[in-house]
Formats: structure tokens, sequence, C-alpha cells
């Protein structure tokens, strides 16, 4: 009778069906980062650091625009300036979130419900940058528009202000958004190599504010060749809408590709590590 009762309660249980897929790692990972105060913490970070230092910014500039000088005015670029918030301490922020996403499940012991969940590696870290990738570029436009289109309506007293339709503007807006969203996936590549949130965020500091600092110190011609190789080149470039303002770099979006180039290069090996190594 007991072996009845135990074959009864195992045919019960539904047979299994196909190899664990995408979509439904996807639909987890998208569970799990909207389930967690950091998130909602680093969106509104993004939006008032971005929106409020742009204001800051420009509204500093048309109150003392009486001020500047013919030169200046000359080279003055109303949407770079409105879009700085974003792009020079926005992205921290979202480097901070592109980092915790997996190193956060290392320092919980979390990835191994994960990887028991989702025995395929290789899924789920594809599935981690894509829900990232896709949160980051939604709060990134967000903040990128919403930073623009206050930065010009302060600027409207100078009559030096900018609209999407001139020149450059959109895919300086959208590029902002971009360029942060890379600096994410970067991030994320990094903390799924080492595996430590202080250590990916300390990496990525270095790579975006330190370094560029220290190639300033360098000579002229040293200088103008190693700047455009650097990935936080790419930022200044994008967002750019004055032709020549930065002579040594590649054109906006061939800045943009060296970043890629990098990010792209950090994900491989992240790939790599991340399906070869224990939990």
């Amino acid at each position: 009778m007991a072996v009845t009762t135990e074959a009864t309660r195992l045919s019960a249980l539904p047979p299994a069906s196909g190899r664990a897929g995408l979509t439904g790692t996807l639909r987890s990972e998208w569970t799990k980062i909207r389930s967690v105060r950091s998130t909602y913490w680093t969106i509104l970070a993004l939006l008032v650091i971005s929106i409020g230092l742009g204001a800051a910014i420009t509204g500093g500039i048309a109150a003392h625009w009486s001020q500047t000088s013919p030169s200046d005015r000359a080279t003055f670029d109303a949407t770079a300036t409105s879009l700085a918030g974003l792009y020079f301490l926005g992205e921290l922020v979202i480097v901070v979130l592109g980092a915790i996403v997996i190193t956060s499940e290392y320092s919980t012991g979390a990835i191994r419900t994960s990887l028991t969940a989702m025995p395929r590696r290789g899924v789920i870290y594809l599935a981690k940058a894509a829900v990232m990738a896709a949160v980051m570029l939604v709060m990134a436009l967000v903040a990128a528009f919403a930073s623009f289109w206050l930065g010009q309506a302060l600027l409207a007293s100078t009559h030096d202000n900018a609209t999407l339709s001139q020149s450059n503007v959109l895919r300086a807006v959208v590029g902002a958004a971009l360029f942060v969203t890379l600096c994410g996936l970067l991030a994320y590549s990094i903390g799924s190599m080492i595996r430590h949130t202080a250590g990916a965020i300390t990496i990525m500091v270095a790579v975006l504010f330190v370094i560029p600092i220290l190639v300033n110190l360098l000579p002229d011609t040293w200088h103008a060749d190693v700047v455009r190789w650097l990935p936080s080149s790419a930022g200044d470039a994008i967002t750019s809408t004055v032709a020549g303002a930065h002579p040594h770099m590649f054109s906006p979006w061939g800045e943009f590709a060296v970043l890629g180039a990098y990010t792209a290069a950090a994900l491989i090996a992240g790939f790599i590590l991340f399906r070869k190594r224990d939990a």
C-alpha cells in the first residue's frame, strides 16, 4: 500500500519539458530589479542629480550672460551645458546600479539560488544585462530630455538656447542617455569579473574620472593621441553640438564606438568568467 501511495504522488508531478529559457529568466530578472529599493533610489538620485545640476549650471550662466565675453558666447554649447549633470555625474549613479545588479547577489549568496533555478549560466548573465540595460536606458532618456528642456527654458533669456530641431541636438540628447547606459553595462561586466561592489565602482571611477585627469597632465602631443581612446571621451563628444569643440577626438559616433568596443570586450570577458567559475 505504501508503494502504491508513493507511486501515485510521483505520477502527479508535471513531466519535465524543454530547457529553461531566456524569456522566463528575463521575467525573473525584471521581478528582481523592480522589487529592491535600490532601483528606486537610483532612479530618484539620477533625476535629482541630472536635472538639478543641469538647471543650476544653465541658470547660473543665464544670470551672468551679460558678463560673458563674445568669444565664450561664440563657442557656447547650450545643449551640452544642459546635459552636463547627466553625463558627468549621472553616469556615476548608473555605474553604481550596474555594479550592484550582479555583485549584490554574490555578497548575499543569492547567486546560488539563481543558478539552481536556472543552471544555464550564460542565460542568467545575458538576461541580467538585458533587463538592466533596458531600465537604465529608459531612466537615462527621461533624465536627458527633462534636463534638456529645463535647461533650454532657463537659457531662453540669453537667446542662445537650442531646440531639438537644430543640427546635432537630438543626437546629443539621445547620445547622452546611450553613453551612461554603456557606462552601466561596463560596470556590470567588471562587477561580474571581480564580484565585489566597492572594487567595481572604484575601477569605474578610475576609468571615467581619474584617468582623464591624469591624461590632461601629459604633454600636448601625447594628450592628443591618448584622449581619443579614453572611454570617458565618448560623453564629451556625443553631447557636443559645436563643430570643432574637440579637435583631438574622433567623430561623436566614432568616440561612442570606442566606448562600445570597451564595453563589448568587458561583457564578453565577464560572460566567459561567469560561465567557468564557481558561484
